[in-house]
């Protein structure tokens, strides 16, 4: 078997099958189309001669063009996923990708707002003429539940359970999680349905003014927009209103696993970088305020 066709092989079983993410399937494909070249160049072209040599080989040439360990990570992921697949479909007796390793970075800590500033953005929602309770909504679904900007726009009525005071969430990998809505999150949800009525449950709970369905551009736009006036950060995409929630219950004594099962993470580790976030404003705190610091 070659490895064009082992690409191609894969890149199917993850759209039509495990059904991936259109952003996921489109980053593996960049990564696995720039190693297949790679490949091409090298008259590696048969599985059984790319080894895991050549492997290593390519992932020294990735760092000699200076790109970030992070980017390095992403790409050998996408070989490892590749590689998994092919071993299990017994496309290949060994797994040459098996004992390679990420090179080591520093993870950066995520910046996060400030409760105070949030709530700024719905008093400036109040005097903009835009609809208020659409950017209200956005903000306190992004925030209040601590969601995906993808997982918001995907939200329809009938994951909404007023009684319950609950939210069914599909997350990555199509999977589905169970996570609270406070009484003040209900509240502005509330309010934007009174004055958005649906039809049907089918419907998606947030809309555009045209009463379409959501896209995550623009809910990127509206919160960039928003954030913009109240803070000099230099992300200001929707993921910083799920880190500032996620810091924000840490720092009020919220449980690790409790975090992780409303964020929907797979694993731990990836919850536990909140943690660190909520140590360092400890320390700037103490720095700032106590006599003997």
């Amino acid at each position: 078997m070659k490895i064009n066709e082992l690409i191609d092989s894969y890149l199917s079983e993850i759209e039509s099958i495990r059904r991936y993410s259109q952003n996921t399937i489109k980053s593996y494909k960049t990564d696995l189309n720039e190693f297949l070249e790679y490949c091409n160049d090298n008259d590696r072209l048969e599985l059984a001669k790319i080894t895991e040599r050549f492997l290593k080989t390519y992932l020294m040439i990735l760092n000699e063009k200076e790109l970030d360990k992070r980017s390095i990570s992403r790409k050998l992921a996408a070989i490892r996923s590749l590689y998994k697949f092919a071993f299990q479909k017994n496309y290949i007796e060994e797994n040459p990708v098996a004992f390679i390793q990420n090179p080591k970075s520093i993870r950066k800590l995520p910046e996060v707002l400030s409760t105070n500033l949030i709530l700024e953005t719905y008093k400036l929602a109040d005097e903009s003429e835009e609809k208020p309770e659409i950017v209200k909504a956005i903000f306190e679904l992004l925030y209040g539940c601590a969601l995906r900007a993808s997982e918001l726009c995907d939200l329809k009525i009938s994951d909404l359970n007023k009684n319950k005071m609950q939210l069914k969430v599909l997350g990555k990998g199509n999977k589905t999680r169970i996570i609270p809505i406070g009484d003040k999150s209900l509240v502005v949800i509330n309010d934007y349905l009174e004055k958005n009525p649906v039809i049907s449950n089918n419907d998606y709970l947030i809309r555009t003014k045209k009463n379409d369905k959501l896209y995550p551009r623009l809910v990127y736009r509206i919160v960039n927009k928003y954030l913009s006036k109240v803070s000099d950060i230099k992300k200001k995409s929707p993921h910083i209103l799920r880190h500032s929630a996620a810091t924000h219950m840490l720092d009020n004594g919220a449980d690790l696993r409790a975090v992780k099962e409303i964020l929907g993470h797979e694993n731990l580790s990836t919850t536990q970088i909140y943690t660190h976030v909520s140590i360092e404003r400890l320390k700037s705190t103490y720095k700032k305020s106590h006599p003997k610091s």
